[in-house]
This record gives C-alpha cells, sequence and structure tokens, in this order.
C-alpha cells in the first residue's frame, strides 16, 4: 500500500517513549524490543481473521505491523521517524504514515480501524482521537508504562505514566474484556530481563446492534 508522509514522527512500539528533551534510551534489551507484545498475542481472537484493517500507533520500526500483516490484515503504521519506517515500504498489506501526530493534525480523522493497537506511548491529547479511530465492533489493544515504574527505571515523567486505572476511564463506553495494571516482575515473559510497571486493556467497540445477540468474547485465551 502507499507511503504517506505528513511530516516527522515518534517511536513509541519499539523504544521508550520520546520526551521534549529528544528520545529516551530505552533499558530493555533488544529482545524485548523485537519481540510482539504478549498481550497482542493473548488477545489474537482481536486479529485472527485476514481481511481485517489495523492501525499501529506509534509503530516505530513496525514489530507488530509485520505480525499483523503476516496474518492477514491491511496495516497501517504511523510514526513521525521516517528511518524507522523505512524498512516497511513496500511491505504486502502495509501502509505507512509518516506524521508527528503530537505536533500536528491527527491524520487519520475519517478513518477507522477494526483494531487500533499502542504499545509503549502515551500522549494524553490524543486518547479521544485514538479511541474514536476504533470502528464499531474492533478492538483497542493498549499496554504501557503505569504508575511505579519511576520507582525502577524510565520512563519516570509523569506524562509517559498512566496513572492507576486510567485506561479503563479511556475506554469508557466500550466493553472492556481485559484489563491489568500492575508489576511484571522479572523473567516473567521470555523477553521481560527487566521488571516493569506495566497498564494494558483490550476492549471492544460497541455497535449499538439486537442487544440479545452477545459475542463470545473468549477469556483466557489460548
Amino acid at each position: 500500500m502507499s507511503d504517506l508522509p505528513l511530516s516527522a514522527s515518534h517511536t513509541g512500539s519499539d523504544p521508550l517513549p520520546s520526551s521534549p528533551a529528544g528520545p529516551a534510551s530505552s533499558p530493555h534489551p533488544p529482545s524485548l524490543q523485537s519481540a510482539p507484545s504478549d498481550w497482542l498475542i493473548r488477545w489474537r481472537q482481536a486479529w485472527e481473521r485476514p481481511g481485517l484493517t489495523a492501525l499501529d500507533v506509534a509503530c516505530g520500526s513496525g514489530r507488530h505491523v509485520r505480525v499483523l500483516a503476516q496474518a492477514g490484515l491491511q496495516v497501517t503504521g504511523v510514526d513521525r521517524d521516517a528511518q524507522a519506517l523505512a524498512g516497511l515500504r513496500g511491505l504486502p498489506g502495509v501502509e505507512t504514515v509518516q506524521a508527528d501526530i503530537e505536533a500536528g493534525p491527527w491524520p487519520f480523522a475519517d478513518r477507522q480501524f477494526d483494531l487500533v493497537l499502542v504499545t509503549h506511548y502515551l500522549w494524553r491529547p490524543l486518547l479521544p482521537q485514538i479511541k474514536a479511530a476504533v470502528a464499531p465492533g474492533g478492538w483497542l489493544i493498549y499496554e504501557t508504562f503505569t504508575d511505579g515504574q519511576q520507582t525502577i527505571g524510565r520512563p519516570a515523567r509523569p506524562e509517559f505514566l498512566l496513572r492507576p486505572g486510567e485506561l479503563l476511564d479511556v475506554c469508557k463506553g466500550m466493553r472492556v474484556v481485559g484489563f491489568e495494571d500492575g508489576f511484571l516482575p522479572p523473567g516473567a515473559l521470555p523477553t521481560a530481563v527487566n521488571g516493569r510497571y506495566v497498564q494494558r486493556v483490550a476492549a471492544v467497540q460497541l455497535r449499538g446492534t439486537d442487544p440479545v445477540t452477545y459475542p463470545q468474547y473468549r477469556l483466557n485465551p489460548a
């Protein structure tokens, strides 16, 4: 699909969030940055059907863009880092959008997606636009650092850390299927060498259809 340059970009999905003073260096090893999020994999029921559309916000070099495209989705990855996006150009089913979504306009005001994914990125003024980008019946999968991370490492600034339960507030009006807010100790995941405080949600945008029809969202998915 096409490449749409729209100013600069913010790398969020791969390393830690940037600050106004410049990119923060990540304390995590390359394995953590390149392996897909276990939260995304856990909720693969949100994206296991080919032909769906997905938006990866602050996608970085595209570790999740590749996973979703290989599953048959039409994936849009947005970031302000043209160099990070370069490796995604020309991949089947992938559209790259180079845009500074913090300083410039939100480039998806007239578009919605079956899946909106955000990992390791937080810019609170964009939360309403991110939520609005989820199509009826679509999923928001969001995971990033939360309050407490400042006690063990970076990011440590409040603007990059979720407040307790904040994603539940973001998802008001949606059906929350999964939510976690706590500490992942070292070794909790194969790629988690360092402990980290995380908050994450998987929520579905309501369709407003016949309430007699109830989708069977699988809990504890394999």
